[in-house]
This record gives structure tokens, sequence and C-alpha cells, in this order.
């Protein structure tokens, strides 16, 4: 697959191209907006990676104008970091969009995420990887032992639904297990610490889920 990486930054274009290389994409540089146009005029690409602040043309007029002639997956990649940013480069025709300092395999998550290639999943500001067994927050990853890694895919793969504690327990430890049942709570406190207090809602005297959103 073909990704236009385009920024102002040679560091830049170089890193993010050495981690797209390496996981078997086939990259084409771009160094300024006018640059990256030409590009996309002239190579099949299946994603376009852009940097909002490129001299000649910015960023988000290079979107609009991949936008207006197809609909190549473009990713927004920057150090702008408002919430209005993202509004923008969103409203404009980004479909995701990465601040500047990233974490490489984040980056490659969401480009695989983009192109259909990975089963990641998204839950509020968790993005969870499931083959590799990671969760990251904020594109920071978690140091999560396989129980609460197990215990948050059971309640992610059954989002909107009240697991009881026994149901967790089969779920999580086996029908063998002869240990109390109140361990679910003891890792649901931990697994708290790690992702945050909003992610799990309990449900008094019957059990937890992580809600749908809307």
């Amino acid at each position: 697959m073909n990704i236009l990486v385009a920024d102002d930054s040679p560091e830049m274009v170089q890193i993010v191209s050495a981690y797209l290389k390496k996981a078997g994409f086939t990259v084409f540089a771009a160094l300024d907006g006018e640059a990256a146009i030409d590009i996309f005029y002239q190579e099949k690409l299946d994603l376009a990676i852009i940097d909002w602040m490129m001299p000649k043309i910015d960023g988000i007029e290079v979107i609009k104008t991949i936008k207006a002639e197809s609909s190549l997956k473009v990713l927004m990649l920057t150090a702008k970091s408002t919430g209005e940013d993202e509004f923008l480069s969103l409203s404009v025709g980004a479909d995701d969009y990465i601040t500047k300092p990233f974490h490489p395999q984040v980056l490659l998550l969401r480009v695989k995420k983009l192109l259909g290639l990975t089963h990641s999943i998204y839950v509020k500001n968790l993005l969870i990887d499931p083959a590799n067994l990671n969760v990251w927050k904020n594109e920071h990853v978690l140091d999560l032992t396989k129980k609460e890694f197990d215990l948050l895919m059971m309640l992610v793969k059954n989002r909107g639904s009240i697991l009881t504690r026994e149901q967790l327990l089969v779920g999580v430890w086996g029908m063998d297990y002869d240990g109390v049942v109140r361990t679910v709570d003891t890792h649901i406190r931990r697994l708290r610490e790690k992702i945050g207090d909003e992610i799990i809602t309990t449900k008094r005297g019957v059990g937890y889920l992580i809600e749908k959103e809307n």
C-alpha cells in the first residue's frame, strides 16, 4: 500500500517513513503542501499523512484539495493540539488526528485502522490492540497484567451489558478457579487506577459494565 507523508520537517518525514516502511508500506515524501498535492495527482495512494503547518500550501488546504477530488483517507499529524484545531481538521475532511509528539506504534495502529488492516478498539481515551495485548491511554502504553487486560476485554466485548462478578470470574479465571468472587473487585480497582475511573461503571449489587457511547 502507498502512503503519502507530508511534513516540512525532514527529520519528521524520515522518522515516520522509517516506521511505515518497516511495516511494509511504500512511502512518498513531501516537504511542502504543493509537493504533497503533486504526489496526490501523480501516484496511486491508499492514505495520506499530512502536517498542518507547511510552506506554500498548508495542510488544511491540502486536505480540502484531496477530499474534493477523491475519497482518500487522510490522517492529520500536527503540533497544533487544541480542541478547535482538531475540530477544524476533522471538519474539512481529515479521517483521524494525532498531535506531536506521538508514539510511533500508536501512529502505526491508527494507519492500519484507517486502512482496515487492524482490529484495534477505541473506548473513550483508550486505544486497545488485542493482537499484541496492549492498551494505550493518551498515546502512552499502560502496564496491565494479563488478568487486568482480560477483564477489560471481556467488558469491552460486552459493552452496554452488565456483567456480574460471577460472570467475570468464570470468563477470566475459568470454571475451575476456587478463589473468592471478591478477587474481581480487587482487580477492577487496580484496573481503574491505570485506565481511569470513568471507563468502568459499577452497578451496585449487580456487577460492572462499560457503557456504550452515544
